[in-house]
């Protein structure tokens, strides 16, 4: 009987832990889709600045406004697509009133993306993503007319 002498009707605590764990489970995994939320929300924001910066090297290194605006758009969704973000509205819009040697072009990208995945954690469905590139082009280039 040595081993009743140990335990005293107060001391008990049967139970308690699994209660703490029940109540505080639900916070925990709140708190952990925010992370994860805010951490798509970077990680996206992110490749929204690399696929600028792509988009306006593109516009700079073609010989016309129009193609100026197509591939910007073009390497602009190649970068989206292969960094994995899936757009649910994307626009890109060259600026290319000052597309002269020695002017400049400047692009922005704009990228609605979901985040319905993480509905449990008080996000938004989606959030949209824009980032503006400028570049400048080159003083002895030949633009063809």
């Amino acid at each position: 009987m040595w081993w009743l002498a140990r335990y005293r009707v107060g001391d008990r605590e049967d139970g308690l832990a699994a209660l703490e764990l029940a109540i505080l489970t639900p916070f925990v995994i709140a708190m952990l889709l925010t992370v994860v939320g805010f951490g798509r929300y970077v990680h996206g924001k992110q490749v929204a600045d690399q696929s600028a910066s792509a988009a306006v090297r593109a516009a700079a290194l073609a010989n016309t406004p129009g193609g100026a605006g197509s591939q910007a758009d073009a390497a602009a969704r190649n970068i989206l697509d292969n960094a994995g973000i899936s757009c649910s509205s994307f626009h890109t819009t060259p600026d290319t009133s000052d597309f002269h040697a020695g002017g400049q072009v400047r692009v922005t990208v704009q990228c609605t993306a979901s985040l319905s995945g993480l509905a449990l954690a008080g996000l938004p469905g989606s959030v949209t993503l824009t980032s503006t590139a400028t570049a400048p082009i080159e003083n002895f280039r030949d633009l063809g007319g």
